[in-house]
């Protein structure tokens, strides 16, 4: 997609009102006609003027400044002709390069910042305009009027979303806390579900762990994209980048569950301390209510549990057996999203005391007379809660 495509989405949905209209050979002055500027519908009058503007007794008019195409800047005119019941858009200064009789046809697309602040994009080819158009649900006999971003998909919004978040970093990779931060915050600004928290964490895990791997695939692609399609000038180069490439995978995934799972803990309210020692070097992924009330001898053992956090866990989830000399002989709860266990190592599980804790939708996907034994992430948050006194 063209670059002003994107910027004409994202001015869209990040501004207070947003018009499209296919320019006419009026507009453009293909006729020959002696009327300048752009005509605007009716139907966007409270995008131009409060009514308060339209009630003067004079031709109400507005000068305001217009970022067109994101880089040019203009002092243009907004009129409203109550005898011709028109409005328009006028004064785009000398040189002005995008109302020209070859432009007809274009789709103009008219965003509102503030009352004096207003940006326009021109979106010549029909890929561009029809990327614009499915962006927002619109056909183009629906154009010419306000842009009911309601009907806007939420894909849209995860890729402008995503694309500003890169757009504004200053590294090329940030650490995999401030990825998975960012992945909450995208998710949450385009399913607005901050309330499954609380009342259904397994679902809330699975958008974010989602929506981590597509914003890190964008980051990558942003980041290494020209150097595949253009290619390696040797084997060692290639080998290289895709080292870098793998061990950056590995390392991000890792950390993942972990900060999702400590967001859904810290957004209930939840006591924990995460990767801090028990003894020697073990070093579990988090310690409820805290590590300093496990190594208080005086505070009981029944009211201390452990979670480990492996994104797959089919042969590394013997790690977590002496993590914590105190739980011994206590269940140990581990975190995955692995979909799918043996039946033998399920057992071999059990017999080690280990409780699984899986998502919920993932559940169906491990051996049916086993699945009873399987905790649900909202299970352990209620686990804890009652561990908690809370």
């Amino acid at each position: 997609m063209n670059e002003y495509a994107d910027q004409a989405i994202n001015s869209v949905l990040n501004s207070d009102l947003g018009f499209c209209k296919f320019l006419s050979a009026n507009d453009t002055g293909a006729t020959g006609g002696h009327q300048s500027g752009i005509l605007i519908s009716k139907s966007a009058v409270k995008m131009l003027f409060t009514q308060q503007q339209l009630e003067k007794d004079t031709i109400p008019k507005r000068i305001v400044k217009i970022k067109w195409q994101g880089d040019i800047i203009t002092e243009s005119c907004f009129t409203y002709y109550e005898s011709k019941n028109e409005l328009r858009i006028t004064r785009f200064g000398r040189g002005f390069p995008f109302i020209k009789p070859d432009q007809t046809g274009a789709l103009f697309v008219f965003t509102k910042q503030s009352e004096v602040d207003y940006s326009g994009y021109f979106l010549e080819t029909e890929e561009d305009i029809e990327a614009f158009l499915n962006a927002f649900g619109i056909s183009p006999t629906e154009t010419n009027s306000l842009i009911n971003t309601e009907k806007v998909q939420p894909e849209t919004y995860e890729k402008t979303e995503i694309q500003e978040f890169i757009n504004g970093l200053k590294v090329d990779f940030p650490p995999s806390e401030e990825m998975s931060a960012a992945a909450r915050n995208i998710h949450e600004k385009v399913y607005n579900h901050s309330e499954f928290i609380k009342i259904n964490p397994d679902r809330m895990v699975i958008g974010w762990t989602n929506m981590e791997y597509t914003l890190f695939r964008a980051l990558e692609y942003a980041r290494y994209g020209d150097a595949i399609t253009k290619g390696f000038e040797s084997v060692d180069e290639f080998i290289r980048v895709a080292n870098m490439v793998l061990n950056r995978r590995k390392s991000r995934a890792g950390k993942s569950l972990e900060h999702h799972l400590s967001a859904i803990f810290d957004g209930n309210n939840i006591k924990y301390s995460s990767q801090t020692v028990t003894e020697g070097s073990k070093k579990p992924d988090f310690i409820f209510p805290s590590i300093d009330a496990y190594h208080n001898s005086s505070f009981s053992v029944n009211n201390l549990t452990s979670l480990a956090a492996k994104t797959t866990c089919k042969d590394r989830w013997r790690q977590i057996l002496n993590e914590a000399d105190r739980l011994k002989g206590k269940p140990k709860y581990l975190c995955t999203l692995q979909q799918g266990i043996s039946a033998a190592q399920m057992d071999e599980m059990q017999s080690e005391s280990v409780i699984l804790v899986v998502p919920k939708p993932y559940i169906s996907t491990y051996p049916s007379d086993r699945q009873n034994r399987i905790w649900t992430i909202s299970r352990f948050v209620e686990f804890v809660l009652r561990l908690e006194g809370k």
